[in-house]
């Protein structure tokens, strides 16, 4: 069983979901959902389904933590170096082939 106050990473594209949700049940967002949601809005490119597919590849990565396939899923980076500024304050350092790995992953489900 899960724990309530387990913290669990979440997709652009589920926090402009949960937002809508919880507009629907409330009259009005407090002030600092609703810029969420704006921002949600604008930079969520895929709907829940396909974020979910490509974290649940980019996890299957053995190179890669659960928090960086989210990363992905979010900003969906379409060149090596889009890659490398994802992980410029990492502490792991991706080789030539992963990067390809991770951008054929994204490629497969998102193109522009």
């Amino acid at each position: 069983m899960a724990d309530e106050n387990e913290v669990k990473p979440v997709t652009l594209a589920e926090v402009k979901n949960i937002l809508k949700k919880v507009e629907k049940d409330r009259e009005d967002l407090l002030y600092e959902q609703k810029i969420a949601l704006e921002h949600a809005h604008k930079f969520a490119k895929l709907p829940v389904a396909k974020t979910n597919e490509i974290v649940k590849e980019l996890e299957k990565l053995d190179f890669l933590q659960q928090v960086h396939a989210y990363k992905i899923a979010d900003i969906l980076p379409t060149t090596e170096d889009d890659v490398k500024a994802i992980f410029a304050k990492e502490r792991i350092t991706l080789g030539e082939s992963e990067i390809k790995k991770i951008l054929e992953i994204v490629k497969k489900h998102y193109s522009e």
